[in-house]
């Protein structure tokens, strides 16, 4: 486990520009919510689910990421800004993953899943080096494909192939006396994929 702690501090380091050096990474709000999660899955794994819980509520209360104890989270996951993000019990997310801020990776809700069979999957799948924008959400057991990106604002409910991109409708501009019509400059077109 320490091993793994040492490349997501790295990771922060690497892909945090705002980021000069390991100790201020080590400061970086994301990493605590992370470290705390690393520690928690172990105690939840090992059937001390109640300790588990309160290291994720603390956690949560000191970074504003709420990560489950049950979900699975792979190596060098970097979860920029952290801010409001959540991913739920049954989520599994692959190696090199990239989070940005209110990421969303919950279940479709409880009338849905209290009707699943006991143990099944409620949540996403992300697989390895993916990209999820500010804002995405993906819900319910669907699987995020290797390499995807899924951009800001998206909202994901089926399954989505490696390598795609789900991209959130850009702006329309509408001045006054011309009709409305979307932004097409690659700014426009590559922000809705990223999370800047």
């Amino acid at each position: 486990m320490l091993r793994t702690m040492g490349e997501d501090l790295h990771v922060v380091v690497e892909r945090d520009p705002s980021v000069r050096g390991r100790l201020e990474a080590s400061l970086h709000p994301a990493l605590t919510a992370l470290w705390s999660h690393r520690v928690a899955h172990r105690l939840h794994t090992r059937g001390m689910r109640l300790t588990a819980k309160l290291l994720a509520r603390w956690a949560r209360k000191v970074t504003a990421v709420e990560i489950h104890p049950g979900a699975e989270l792979g190596r060098r996951v970097f979860i920029d800004h952290g801010a409001a993000v959540v991913i739920g019990e049954t989520c599994r997310v692959g190696d090199d993953v990239t989070l940005y801020h209110q990421v969303t990776l919950g279940a479709v809700g409880w009338w849905s899943d209290n009707a699943r069979p006991p143990g099944a999957r409620r949540h996403p799948v992300v697989g390895r080096g993916v990209v999820l924008g500010a804002n995405a959400t993906v819900l319910g057991p669907v699987t995020v494909g290797d390499g995807a990106v899924i951009g800001a604002q998206a909202l994901v409910n089926k399954d989505v192939p490696a390598g795609s991109r789900v991209l959130a409708p850009t702006a329309v501009v509408k001045e006054p006396g011309r009709r409305p019509e979307l932004l097409t400059d690659v700014y426009a077109d590559i922000a809705s994929a990223g999370s800047w």
